[in-house]
């Protein structure tokens, strides 16, 4: 059984995971700003406790709590977590683009670098991006913030997955298209997505718990339809 970081747990496919890897037997630490709904699974095999990743003092607990509960072992690091604001560009503030930016890629830092420590080879760490931050797909009028961060997103994993390689840690990214999430209905209300949060969860776990042997500094793109 695997010691599992996830983080934006509180709700969409951050929550489906934390469900199906604890269902699965894994040990699970699900991290949100908002741990209510992780809590209110009182899944034995599933931890949380709020944790803004801006924050040291939230980070030094995610530490203490590696060290305390999985005798300072992680395999696997799910970067879920992900802000969107949806604006024309012109009217977007320096605030704005600051916290999308923030939680996209500030937060993958913070997290990626406070658990690595705590990782040996055959461990995986997964960035969840999406299509609209891969050249040349299609993109579209308001999500400047947000597609430009998960551009950003996408070269980290590159860079990781070659800074780290001799250590036999495996950094992927999955490119997601269009899921009925909360965040998709910010993007696209009414727009009914064919592939359900629960289904793209599931592809999420078997890839984060297989994929590391076979990809390493791969933006993979998991998308049936754009949005």
């Amino acid at each position: 059984m695997k010691n599992i970081i996830i983080t934006g747990t509180s709700r969409g496919i951050g929550l489906e995971l934390a469900k199906l890897f604890g269902n699965a037997g894994h040990q699970v630490l699900a991290l949100s700003r908002n741990d209510q709904p992780c809590q209110e699974l009182q899944h034995p095999k599933v931890h949380s406790f709020s944790c803004d990743l801006s924050q040291n003092d939230s980070i030094n607990q995610v530490v203490d709590y590696i060290k305390t509960h999985w005798q300072s072992q992680v395999d696997i690091l799910i970067n879920n977590a992900g802000m969107l604001i949806k604006k024309p560009f012109a009217e977007l503030t320096p605030s704005d683009v600051e916290t999308v930016y923030k939680v996209n890629i500030g937060g993958v830092f913070s997290i990626t670098q406070a658990t690595l420590p705590f990782m040996k080879p055959g461990s995986h760490v997964v960035n969840i991006s999406s299509i609209g931050g891969i050249q040349g797909s299609l993109k579209f009028p308001g999500l400047a913030a947000y597609s430009s961060s998960k551009g950003a997103l996408n070269i980290l994993t590159e860079v990781l997955s070659e800074e780290y390689k001799e250590s036999g840690i495996a950094f992927n990214a999955l490119a997601l298209g269009a899921v009925q999430t909360e965040m998709l209905a910010i993007a696209f209300p009414g727009y009914q997505a064919p592939i359900s949060a629960v289904d793209m969860a599931q592809y999420i776990m078997d890839f984060s718990l297989q994929g590391n042997r076979f990809y390493n500094g791969k933006i993979l793109q998991v998308s049936t339809s754009t949005p």
